[in-house]
């Protein structure tokens, strides 16, 4: 599973003027399996995706089409971790510690 952060490297207006396309792609992500939450920072300097069910390789091309990685407005950091403990509702990604 991944934590993503994403930071903003540009005027908000030049974020904003992505912000549909922006959301388009996240709906894409979630119809797609990839995301299983997402939101703003607070205060709004990024944003924050939680993505599963993929290997690292796969969602660092998923996060190239982010239209604010296209578009030159934010930054990406990742984070991979072993979700051996979730709520119930993600069951599904449970995963086994590495030997």
């Amino acid at each position: 599973m991944f934590v993503v952060t994403l930071s903003y490297t540009a005027p908000i207006e030049q974020v904003d003027a992505l912000l549909l396309d922006h959301r388009a792609w996240l709906d894409e992500q979630y119809a797609n399996g990839v995301l299983l939450a997402s939101g703003a920072k607070v205060p709004r300097t990024g944003g924050v995706l939680l993505a599963g069910g993929l290997d690292r390789g796969t969602l660092d091309q998923v996060l190239a089409e982010d239209p604010f990685a296209k578009g030159g407005v934010a930054q990406y950091d990742v984070v991979e971790f072993t979700a051996t403990k979730t709520a119930e509702c993600l069951a599904d990604y449970r995963e086994q510690p590495a030997s």
